[in-house]
């Protein structure tokens, strides 16, 4: 639910409910008449083209909103919206210069506004723009991206949600492979039987056409029905032929790519060390999931390939002292070692590391394998080194050095609390890679299928070999090892490019020892006539293919001496191609209004280690969400707990206060903006068994001095009041079912409110209330209050990490306003994206009411009444 307060109290009375929910508003007030979704495939190389348009018919100016999901291996490179006749593109700048024209708009007091956000597979493009009575609106998005194969298929994946009924909806994709397409299946989540034949492929031995072109009736959820069955994820999915040579190349305008995926080679076996986090951070479903993921990748093991287990806490243990064959006895006995791993203690990545390392390299020197076999090691954890060595830059220098290069390293990293960043370094510095493991019902499954990528290597020592005199800007070419359904893919740029034949050697180690080979490119005059109304996608896709690979591989640069020039040349490369990456921003600038100025939004692009769900972000739905840039987050959730989130800092704080319930503290004041916030604490129905006294907040007071209204949230009700009138909501509404509440004070900050309800018959516990802070930035820097003196964020530092009481949460010190604080780290329920059961945001507990955190004494927020000042 949200609520949005404006300066005529009868207005917002008259339409109480229906200004409340905005989502409603927007699309009774808002048609989009049109969506589009094109997409063009060349040699897997991908250019899709999202375009929306919508109509404001109402007789007053809305907001509209346009939103897509797009791959997180994708690159925006271009957009647009155009309003009656007027086009605003995106220019693709410097993340510096733009940051800092998004800053300076904000200190103006425009909302400069979020435009990114992430999930699993997808990240979200956001922008809205007020559009006036009786006008269209349409926006453009393109991306680009090089599709990857795995476990032998390419996969198109777009998200579709209209949230209504569209005039004219349309997915469209043309793809052409040169090598010829192998097989191709298209479907999506919300088609039903009745929808499946409207799915139209036309397949021809390289070319493919499919389009999904349901009419309005066809999208209806029910006959006269308003809701729409187009909700959810359509697929494309194929892969190619394979002739028995070494790949296939295409030549287009001075460029080269080359496709090398040999079909039908021999699994090589594998000497693979499983590590496996134990400590007590994975307790609960993480241990149980992994035991179960364990469990069925023992079973998936060959015969010749030779394996251990690490697990570690602050403690390492290993299954046998050696890497043993994968008999059926041998697994068998493994699958009763791995039920018996429980979690406890703190984490030493380090030395379970070090440990592994050992094991592989003894059993090596001792001839233990095969010369043609594949050495890996696989580490699984959740959380942070806080035992041993805890440095992370050192752990990565002590594993590069004690693999030297005789094996991959794999990491797996758990849930939102693990340093992905660190883990990611590691596995490239060591031939690897590394993924990030969703917490969630299907953890099990996604553990599996990452083993199912690495399970049967076919190559290793790969070298791709070209001409030297012909070919100069070459993208990786070495490669530790080829994968069963995957492929390896090299561009470059030609120095000639009136070629009629094109060597190519390629070197590897396989079942039947080294591999050679050569070969030669095939003619690409064909392109022109395939596709000659396509010259922009088709004309120069090998050229913007390089770039895209070039840059990508460019970003991985693992060491700090090459980093800096290889961090320069991925900006200059994504500046000249217009690639949004994660040194680039597009900047969109807003048309002016009546009310507002022009402003700039800022598009980024999010990378694998910035986390998911938490900090610096606003929830919008499962796997969403939207980072701005700059500012801290706050929330007060639970018994009172109060969170600070640093996204600069990429880390939080939390406290708690203890008071007697029924206080009422200061929470946000801001006299500037004339924003006031209360919050009235309760306590449980009557003192546990235990003597423990639990508060947390009923009740909230806010205030909007300029516009004269109160606004007051308890457990039970909503209620508004200016000038002596009122209007009241209930949480038992059906407005209210999602049990959260927005309020948007008009050009200024949101707070979300949710409601926890506990059951009725709970001996003690009884409902309470979350808050949440969106866009706090708008408040003015004199802004204070528990939560308002932190709106703008805090400077600490962490050092000397030490174990505390509890193994799983280490002590440390903290410096911060000047003074020495010990601190814990542990974790806070965060519920503003899932309402029911909360997230856990790792963050650094402060003790005793904040005390040298918070200015002045907690005692110093204490207020006399919900609506106070004093």
């Amino acid at each position: 639910m949200s609520m949005y307060l404006y300066p005529s109290f009868s207005s917002f009375l008259s339409a109480t409910l229906f200004l409340s929910l905005f989502l409603h508003l927007s699309l009774s007030q808002v048609e989009v008449y049109s969506v589009k979704v094109a997409c063009k495939v060349a040699s897997r190389f991908a250019h899709t083209v999202i375009t929306s348009s919508a109509l404001n018919k109402a007789n007053s100016s809305q907001e509209v909103f346009f939103e897509v999901d797009l791959p997180k291996t994708a690159f925006i490179t271009n957009f647009s919206m155009s309003i009656e006749g007027q086009t605003y593109t995106g220019e693709v700048k410097e993340k510096e210069k733009a940051k800092k024209q998004y800053q300076k708009a904000v200190s103006t007091g425009q909302t400069a506004g979020l435009v990114k956000a992430s999930g699993r597979k997808m990240e979200k493009f956001s922008v809205s723009v007020n559009i006036a009575a009786n006008s269209n609106v349409t926006f453009i998005l393109t991306y680009e991206e090089l599709l990857q194969r795995k476990l032998g298929q390419y996969e198109i994946m777009t998200q579709v949600k209209p949230k209504q009924l569209v005039q004219h909806f349309e997915i469209v994709a043309d793809i052409y492979e040169p090598q010829g397409i192998a097989f191709l299946e298209a479907y999506g989540t919300f088609i039903s039987n009745e929808l499946l034949p409207l799915v139209e492929k036309t397949v021809t031995d390289k070319k493919a056409h499919i389009s999904f072109c349901p009419t309005m009736d066809q999208q209806r959820k029910c006959p006269g029905c308003d809701g729409t069955l187009i909700d959810g994820d359509f697929f494309i999915k194929y892969d190619v032929n394979r002739a028995e040579t070494l790949g296939d190349i295409q030549i287009v305008n001075g460029y080269f790519v080359h496709f090398f995926a040999p079909p039908d080679l021999p699994r090589v076996p594998k000497n693979v060390v499983f590590v496996i986090d134990r400590s007590g951070s994975m307790s609960g479903n993480k241990i149980h999931q992994t035991r179960e993921a364990m469990l069925t990748i023992l079973n998936d093991l060959h015969e010749d390939d030779y394996f251990g287990i690490v697990t570690f806490d602050h403690h390492i243990s290993t299954w046998k002292d050696s890497l043993t064959k994968a008999t059926t006895g041998n697994v068998s006995e493994a699958k009763g070692f791995v039920k018996g791993i429980y979690q406890s203690g703190y984490t030493d990545i380090n030395g379970a590391l070090m440990k592994a390392v050992d094991i592989m390299m003894k059993d090596k020197q001792a001839k233990k394998f095969t010369e043609r076999s594949v050495s890996m090691i696989i580490l699984l954890t959740d959380g942070m080194p806080n035992s041993g060595v805890s440095s992370t830059p050192q752990i990565q220098e002590n594993v590069r050095d004690a693999m030297g290069g005789n094996m991959s390293l794999f990491c797996l990293g758990f849930g939102n609390d693990v340093d992905y960043s660190f883990l990611d370094v590691m596995s490239r510095q060591n031939q690897g890679l590394a993924r990030r493991i969703y917490e969630g019902s299907d953890a099990t499954v996604q553990l599996q299928g990452f083993y199912e990528e690495v399970a049967s290597p076919l190559l290793s020592e790969v070298d791709l070999h070209y001409p030297d005199n012909l070919v100069n800007s070459l993208t990786t070419s070495h490669y530790k090892q080829l994968f069963n359904g995957s492929e390896i893919v090299v561009a470059g740029r030609l120095t000639d490019n009136s070629l009629d034949n094109f060597l190519v050697e390629v070197f590897a180690k396989g079942v039947r020892n080294r591999q050679t080979g050569t070969t030669q490119h095939a003619s690409a005059q064909e392109w022109d006539i395939l596709y000659p109304e396509q010259e922009y996608i088709f004309g120069d896709f090998t050229e913007r293919l390089w770039a895209y690979l070039t840059i990508q591989q460019l970003l991985k640069t693992g060491t700090a001496e090459e980093k800096g020039n290889a961090t320069a040349q991925a900006l200059e490369m994504s500046l000249q191609y217009s690639f949004v990456t994660p040194l680039t921003s597009m900047v969109v600038t807003k048309p002016k209004t009546e009310e507002e100025q022009e402003e700039p939004l800022i598009a980024d692009k999010l990378t694998e280690g910035m986390r998911p769900s938490g900090m610096g972000e606003e929830r919008r739905g499962e796997g969403e969400t939207t980072s701005t840039s700059g500012v801290s987050y706050l929330t007060l959730d639970g018994d009172p707990h109060f969170m600070i989130e640093l996204p600069e800092q990429e880390d939080a704080l939390c406290f708690n206060i203890d008071d007697r319930p029924g206080t009422i503290f200061n929470l946000v004041r801001d006299q500037l903006a004339g924003v006031l916030v209360n919050g009235q604490t309760i306590g449980d129905k009557k003192v546990a068994p235990d003597g423990k006294v639990n508060t947390y907040f009923g009740r909230f007071g806010i205030v909007h001095q300029g516009l004269g209204v109160r606004l007051e949230v308890t457990t039970h009700d909503i209620t508004v009041s200016q000038n002596g009138k009122q209007a009241k909501l209930f949480w038992s509404d059906t407005v209210t079912k999602d049990r959260s509440l927005t309020v948007t004070l008009r050009d200024s900050v949101r707070f979300v409110v949710i409601l926890h309800k506990v059951w009725k018959q709970h001996p003690y516990h009884q409902d309470y209330l979350g808050f949440y802070t969106l866009d706090s930035h708008l408040l003015s820097p004199s802004v204070h209050g528990l939560l308002g003196q932190f709106y703008h964020g805090v400077q600490f530092e962490v050092r000397d990490m030490r174990p505390g009481e509890e193994p799983e949460k280490p002590d440390a010190t903290m410096l911060v306003k000047g003074q020495e604080l010990t601190v814990t780290r542990g974790w806070q329920r965060d519920f503003s994206w899932d309402v029911k059961n909360g997230e856990n945001v790792p963050c650094w507990f402060i003790h005793s009411n904040g005390n040298g955190l918070i200015d002045g004494n907690h005692t110093d927020y204490i207020m006399s009444g919900l609506f106070k000042t004093v």
